[in-house]
């Protein structure tokens, strides 16, 4: 298979099954702590990625920088995001986790606004924004519930902004070794830092799981990490990253219907119309990226 087509193979898993990963974070944080149970999961899945890179003989970088250079994205991404994912599903349901993740690619316009040889945004992109934002201020505005948890809403944006800088970072990171051995590398740091402050709040003495949250932590393991999370990293290594970022449009819809088949979650107009307005915004966003980038090229040319 060549490297276009495993481009496009990994974009379906990471739409498919990230999707899928928020009914099952749901889930596990109604039976376990939440630093640990991120933590776990990305201890586990890190170790054994790295095992197979060993027992395949896979290059590991050989600077001690590198491994701190390549940690930094997985403490972004994993260790900071994720945990704030965590502690958001908490509150808020799990299709509105994932609606309000799809604001990353804006955040990623934001931040490359920001550092060297980033992108610009033009009009429209500045326009799309206010289009994006104003569906998560409908969210967010009138009503109580799993839906409108004003602070599990800020928690979420927060990882948002978190996992767009560590998408970046890991885009631009030029570490040696390969880019398995950066994966397992990046989950260790985030796994290790989650149980470290699972461990430092006292959630050792909360740690009682139940069937359903075991098997929660063993699907995100095994489908969220080890196949989600590689093919995520996989595909920024091989397309341009706003259009990796795509993702974000299918993920909220694979959630809402998974939150609405197995937790009952309702889907409300309300969540409707923020929906098409979030949605609406990151397309406008990517849009005017694509065509900004079309016109540097013609006028180069």
């Amino acid at each position: 298979m060549d490297s276009k087509n495993k481009g496009l193979l990994a974009y379906i898993l990471v739409c498919i099954l990230w999707g899928s990963t928020y009914l099952a974070i749901k889930i596990g944080v109604h039976s376990f702590p939440p630093f640990l149970f991120g933590g776990f999961r990305y201890l586990m899945a890190g170790s054994l990625i790295l095992l197979y890179g060993y027992i395949k003989k896979l290059e590991f970088p050989k600077d001690k920088k590198d491994y701190f250079k390549i940690s930094v994205a997985g403490l972004l991404m994993l260790g900071l995001s994720n945990s704030l994912i965590l502690i958001a599903e908490m509150r808020i349901n799990s299709s509105t986790a994932a609606l309000l993740v799809a604001t990353v690619p804006i955040f990623m316009a934001i931040i490359e606004q920001f550092i060297p040889g980033g992108s610009r945004i033009s009009l429209s992109g500045w326009i799309g924004m206010v289009v994006g934002f104003a569906g998560v201020g409908i969210l967010s505005l009138s009503g109580e519930g799993l839906d409108t948890d004003t602070i599990g809403i800020f928690f979420v944006l927060l990882a948002s902004l978190a996992w767009a800088a560590g998408s970046i970072c890991s885009k631009r990171t030029v570490a040696g070794g390969s880019i398995i051995i950066h994966i397992g590398v990046q989950m260790l740091a985030g796994g290790l830092a989650q149980t470290f402050m699972g461990i430092v709040t006292g959630e050792m003495s909360r740690l009682h799981p139940e069937a359903s949250g075991i098997w929660a932590l063993i699907y995100l393991i095994i489908f969220g990490s080890l196949i989600g999370y590689t093919s995520y990293i996989y595909l920024i290594s091989v397309w341009p990253i706003s259009k990796a970022g795509t993702y974000a449009y299918v993920n909220p819809i694979v959630a809402m219907i998974l939150g609405w088949l197995f937790l009952s979650e309702t889907v409300t107009l309300k969540m409707i119309i923020s929906t098409i307005l979030v949605l609406s915004g990151v397309i406008i966003v990517q849009r005017s990226k694509v065509v900004e980038k079309a016109a540097e090229k013609a006028m180069e040319a």
